[in-house]
């Protein structure tokens, strides 16, 4: 493999010269630049990624961790990282949790090793319900940062990029309430996230503030049948006119159930979930949604990551970066 040596031999310029030509400073002048690069380009001169880290102090990557990649709004998260970080000059190494603490602590140890210089992640669901934070701790206290994105550890202190799952739900709630909707169900099968939990408060604080509607909340557990449990909860309760979903496959097995138990969709009852606008036209009708914007979460965790890395002195000021969700009207609710 040739080298900067090599280049600067054969150019018959200083090596310092063709370093700076590659990196396109100021001090050099166009025509070396391009002479350089032209034959850069025809030895196929790579620049040593272990050297360069080494004397910057840097591997320029960083270290992902998601729950779940089946997931589409944690892929989409995971897409807008990627690309911002590229954007910025770092590369991604990425590693799935498995909704397991123990993979989780085993992603921060594999990559904490000289690896990375930080770490993006969202919180397996396993160390939210057993409230295990110390393995995050230990990692920032090493040096490495960490921003949390979705799914997060409040007693943590690092910078978050979040969205407004209370106000989402509140919203969308208030929403059928405005059309007159007398019965409004909250159905979620993530109880043991904090989105999860936020979003069911966001749905309780418009309910409570209508003075005249009750709560109806039904919690579906992993192990359950999706589909059944939701259509046993129709036939129970016959006289529900609305629905609000805390996850996608909620909103979309509770659009499809009712319309197949004869319900018509919006005439008879509404339904609101988080989701794309590309499951959204998967669905028939098609379904009104929370949007939460993932590839710009993904941007805004990268660009809070590397910031700090960048840092020579990091301040102890972290931040929240709340993005604002979109309640975006369909056929499933009335205009």
């Amino acid at each position: 493999m040739v080298t900067l040596k090599q280049l600067a031999k054969e150019l018959n310029v200083s090596i310092s010269t063709v370093s700076k030509a590659l990196n396109n400073s100021e001090e050099i002048g166009e025509d070396t630049i391009k002479r350089v690069k032209e034959l850069a380009e025809l030895y196929n001169y790579k620049p040593n990624k272990v050297a360069l880290s080494l004397k910057q102090n840097q591997t320029k990557t960083i270290g992902v961790i998601i729950p779940n990649i089946l997931n589409r709004f944690l892929a989409k998260v995971l897409f807008g990282i990627e690309r911002e970080a590229n954007k910025q000059g770092y590369n991604i190494i990425t590693c799935i949790s498995n909704e397991s603490l123990e993979k989780e602590k085993e992603s921060l140890q594999l990559l904490a090793n000289g690896s990375v210089d930080g770490f993006i992640l969202s919180v397996a669901e396993e160390s939210q319900i057993k409230n295990e934070v110390d393995h995050f701790k230990k990692t920032i206290n090493s040096g490495l940062p960490i921003v949390m994105f979705d799914r997060v550890a409040h007693d943590v202190l690092c910078d978050k990029v979040i969205v407004d799952d209370f106000d989402a739900t509140y919203n969308a709630t208030k929403s059928l309430i405005i059309e007159k909707r007398k019965k409004i169900a909250f159905i979620s099968n993530i109880n043991d996230l904090s989105v999860g939990k936020l979003r069911e408060r966001g749905y309780n604080k418009a309910i409570l503030e209508s003075h005249s509607l009750e709560p109806l909340v039904l919690k579906i557990s992993r192990s359950d049948d999706h589909p059944q449990v939701i259509k046993d909860f129709y036939k129970k309760h016959k006289n529900i006119d609305g629905v609000i979903a805390a996850d996608t496959s909620s909103g979309i097995i509770a659009l499809n159930t009712a319309v197949n138990l004869g319900l018509k969709v919006p005439k008879d009852i509404s339904v609101i979930g988080f989701a794309s606008k590309s499951e959204s036209d998967h669905t028939l009708p098609k379904l009104t949604t929370i949007r939460q914007h993932a590839k710009e979460m993904g941007a805004y965790a990268a660009e809070l990551l590397i910031s700090r890395i960048n840092k020579t002195n990091p301040d102890k000021d972290v931040k929240t970066k709340i993005v604002k969700t979109t309640l975006v009207k369909n056929q499933s609710t009335l205009a």
